[in-house]
C-alpha cells in the first residue's frame, strides 16, 4: 500500500458517524434530561425566547436608557448629551482623514479618494477595561483634542451589581456605546471568585484556582439567569465567558432562539490550533439553521504565536466562521499580576493582519515603557477593587491614568497598522469608515 493511500485510509477513521449524532440528539431531546430541563425552566420563566428578545430590544433603546437615567437622577445625562452633540457636529477625526494623514497623502482629498489601506482586513481597536462611565468621557475629550481614534470595542469587568447601583453607570455606558456605534462586553458576577468555590480564598490558595474557578456546580444555570436579567433590562447582549459549561449553556440558549452573544476569555486558554478547533467545532455543531452562533469572538492565550493564529484562521475558515467569530489578541497587558513584562505584540499583529481577517487588537495595558514610568502602573488585581475602596485609597486618578495609557497604546497600534496598509475599526459612528 502506498504511503498516500495509507494516509487516506487512516484519515477516514476521523469521520464522525451519523449514529453518534443521533445519540447526541436523542440525549438532548430526552424529556427527562435534567441539564436541558433546568435551562428550559429559566427561559420559560423569562417568558420564552420571543418575549426575551423583545424585552431586550426595548430595554436597549437609547430613549429608554435615557429615560431611566433621568428617572434615577443620574449625573451622567449631560455627558451623554455632550457626546452625542460632539458626534453630530463631526468633532471626532474622520477615519479617512486619519488614513491619509498617516499614509502621507493629501488630507483634503475628495470623498472616496484612495488611501492605500486594506479595509477588508481592518483590525478592530479594542480596550479593556472600561470600568467607569466617566473614563469614557475623559477618553472622548482627549480624542477630540489630540485628534485620536476612539476604540471600536470596549471590554468591562467591573462587578455588575456594583455598577448598577452607581448612579446609572450600566445605563450610561449602554447608551454611550449606541452613540458611538461601538461593540462592548460586560462581565457577569456569577463565577467562582464570588465564593461559590468554598475551598478557595485569596492569593494564599492560588494553586487551587488552576482550572477550577469558573462556574462550579449549579452556576451555569445561574449564569444564564443573570445574563437574561441584564439582557432584558439593559439590552446587554455581549458578555464574557470563562468556563466550558457556560460556553455550552450559551450555545444552547442561542439555539433555543435567544439572541445572546458572548466572547471567550483569555482565561479559557485557547493556546493552540487544536483547542481552537475544539471551541469552533462546538460553535458550529450548535449553530442555528442559518449558520449563526452565539460565539462572536475569543481571546487567544497570551502564549500564541503568529503561526498559530494563521493555523487557527484556516480552521475558522474551514468551518465557515470567519465573519462571525473574531480573534481577539492581546497586544498589551496590565503591567502587573498577569504576564511577565515587557509584553508588547504590536509588530506581530501588523504582520498577521496582512493575511488574517477579523482580528481585534486588545489593549489591556499601556506600552511597557510608559507603564514603567508610572507610580501606579496598571494592575490586573485593580479590576476587582470595589469603587469605595478605590476612592478611600485615593486611587481613582491613577486608575484613570492607567486607562488613558491603554488608549494611547490603542492609537499607537492604529498608526502602526495603517502605516503598513491595514485598516482599523474605530468607533464607527464617531469616526466613520476609512473609505
Amino acid at each position: 500500500m502506498s504511503a498516500a493511500r495509507g494516509s487516506r485510509t487512516l484519515r477516514r477513521k476521523l469521520a464522525i458517524e451519523g449514529r453518534r449524532l443521533k445519540e447526541l440528539n436523542r440525549y438532548l431531546l430526552d424529556p427527562d434530561n435534567p441539564l436541558v430541563n433546568r435551562l428550559l425552566a429559566v427561559v420559560e420563566r423569562f417568558g420564552g425566547p420571543r418575549a426575551i428578545n423583545a424585552q431586550a430590544a426595548e430595554g436597549g433603546k437609547p430613549e429608554n436608557l435615557r429615560a431611566r437615567l433621568k428617572e434615577c437622577g443620574s449625573p451622567y445625562l449631560p455627558d451623554l448629551d455632550w457626546l452625542q452633540a460632539q458626534r453630530d457636529a463631526g468633532a471626532f477625526l474622520p477615519l479617512a482623514e486619519y488614513y491619509r494623514k498617516i499614509r502621507g497623502l493629501p488630507v483634503a482629498a475628495p470623498p472616496g479618494a484612495p488611501t492605500g489601506v486594506r479595509e477588508a482586513r481592518a483590525v478592530t481597536l479594542e480596550i479593556s477595561a472600561l470600568q467607569y462611565f466617566p473614563w469614557l468621557i475623559a477618553e472622548a475629550r482627549q480624542a477630540i483634542e489630540r485628534r485620536e481614534l476612539m476604540p471600536g470595542r470596549f471590554i468591562r469587568v467591573r462587578r455588575m451589581a456594583e455598577q448598577v447601583e452607581d448612579q446609572g453607570d450600566t445605563l450610561a455606558v449602554a447608551a454611550a456605546m449606541r452613540i458611538a456605534g461601538a461593540s462592548y462586553v460586560e462581565t457577569l458576577d456569577t463565577k467562582g471568585t464570588d465564593g461559590s468555590n468554598v475551598h478557595l480564598g485569596g492569593p494564599e490558595t492560588i494553586t487551587g484556582y488552576f482550572g477550577g474557578i469558573g462556574q462550579p456546580n449549579d452556576y451555569p444555570v445561574k449564569w444564564i439567569e443573570e445574563y437574561l436579567g441584564y439582557y432584558t433590562r439593559y439590552g446587554v447582549r455581549q458578555v464574557l465567558n470563562i468556563n466550558p459549561g457556560t460556553v455550552l449553556a450559551a450555545y444552547l440558549l442561542h439555539k433555543l432562539g435567544v439572541d445572546c452573544e458572548f466572547k471567550i476569555s483569555v482565561f479559557m486558554g485557547n493556546d493552540n490550533p487544536y483547542s481552537v478547533l475544539w471551541t469552533l467545532l462546538t460553535a458550529r455543531l450548535f449553530s442555528r439553521p442559518d449558520g449563526s452562533t452565539s460565539l462572536i469572538g475569543f481571546n487567544f492565550s497570551n502564549s500564541v504565536n503568529a503561526d498559530t493564529i494563521r493555523d487557527c484562521d484556516r480552521v475558522r475558515g474551514a468551518l465557515g466562521l470567519t465573519a462571525q467569530v473574531r480573534f481577539e489578541h492581546h497586544i498589551t497587558e496590565t503591567y502587573k499580576s498577569i504576564v511577565r513584562q515587557p509584553y508588547l505584540r504590536r509588530e506581530e499583529l501588523v504582520e498577521v493582519a496582512r493575511t488574517v481577517p477579523n482580528i481585534s487588537a486588545k489593549h489591556e495595558g499601556g506600552d511597557p515603557e510608559v507603564e514603567a514610568g508610572r507610580e501606579h502602573p496598571s494592575d490586573d488585581l485593580d479590576y476587582f477593587l470595589p469603587k469605595a475602596d478605590i476612592e478611600a485609597r485615593g486611587l481613582m486618578p491613577a486608575l484613570l491614568d492607567n486607562y488613558l495609557d491603554k488608549h494611547q497604546a490603542v492609537n499607537r497600534t492604529a498608526e502602526a497598522l495603517v502605516r503598513d496598509g491595514t485598516g482599523v475599526v474605530a468607533a464607527p459612528l464617531l469616526h466613520g469608515r476609512g473609505v
